[in-house]
């Protein structure tokens, strides 16, 4: 009769670290301080998703701004390293991507302005208004966002999206910015040199409310860079790269996009606040 083999097992915790040279407790220890991490990681994400339910796309730098009060809430001392690591940890960072398409044709025959704001000093609201336009993607082909940015607050005070790059969007978003400006006078419309801002119809509605009328020059990129960045913002942040269905999906999207941007998104620039504080306190 064979002898009974001797079971195999794992060694016993206690014989591990004396191999290390540590002891029981340092173990422990080392484990209490892991479950803290995870147990931290997991609050700081799920108060990092709910957030970015309206902004999925907010980076470290303003989620660190915004997110304070829910971190001061719920005792925890989160700073930028931190949330950093975390949201690197788990894939949460964001992407900016770069878009390049042409909708400036500065081919025409209106009359061109001098750019009059290179040098200008801003300092309030309804100084400077900058326009441009962006594609936005849908199934059966482009359609166009006009908008209107105050150079001050950041705010986008007119826009209008259609199917066309035809004058009347930029019109439409002209007016709806007239309309909701309480206060005009010495207001500068930059611009870049293309055919629906020069235009006979679009310069005349600027003269007769006394606006003083500026264009870029050379390179529009760097001279209109604020429109620039602002529809940068609409397409990174707020997913308005996508592909839409149709033009009235494009129209909710771009509305909700605007809203968010105006009235939840912080800026840097604004110390943090966001446009429409900062349009409301000193209009």
């Amino acid at each position: 009769m064979k002898a009974k083999e001797k079971s195999k097992g794992f060694a016993s915790l206690t014989t591990i670290t004396r191999c290390f040279g540590l002891k029981r407790d340092a173990y422990y220890k080392y484990k209490d301080r892991a479950n803290k991490r995870l147990k931290l990681e997991q609050q700081i994400i799920q108060i990092v998703q709910k957030r970015r339910k309206s902004l999925p796309r907010e980076g470290v730098r303003k989620l660190e701004k915004s997110l304070n009060d829910e971190f001061t809430k719920a005792n925890l001392n989160v700073g930028r390293d931190t949330l950093f690591n975390v949201l690197r940890k788990h894939n949460m960072l964001t992407l900016r991507k770069k878009y390049s398409s042409r909708t400036t044709n500065s081919l025409h025959r209106f009359y061109k302005y001098n750019n009059i704001v290179k040098d200008v000093e801003i300092s309030r609201p309804n100084q400077v208004w900058v326009s441009d336009i962006t594609y936005i993607r849908t199934v059966k082909g482009f359609c166009y966002l006009a908008l209107i940015t105050d150079m001050y607050s950041r705010k986008i005070v007119g826009y209008d999206l259609s199917n066309s790059l035809e004058l009347s969007g930029c019109v439409r978003a002209l007016n709806k910015a007239l309309y909701q400006a309480k206060n005009i006078n010495g207001l500068i419309h930059h611009s870049d040199r293309g055919i629906q801002y020069c235009s006979n119809v679009y310069t005349q509605i600027l003269k007769r409310n006394n606006i003083d009328i500026s264009m870029t020059e050379e390179n529009h990129c760097y001279e209109n860079a604020m429109a620039e960045r602002v529809n940068g913002i609409l397409k990174d942040e707020f997913y308005l790269d996508q592909t839409f269905t149709d033009v009235a999906h494009a129209k909710r999207a771009a509305k909700n996009a605007i809203k968010l941007y105006n009235e939840v998104r912080l800026h840097l620039s604004l110390d943090f606040k966001t446009p429409n504080m900062v349009y409301k306190l000193t209009a």
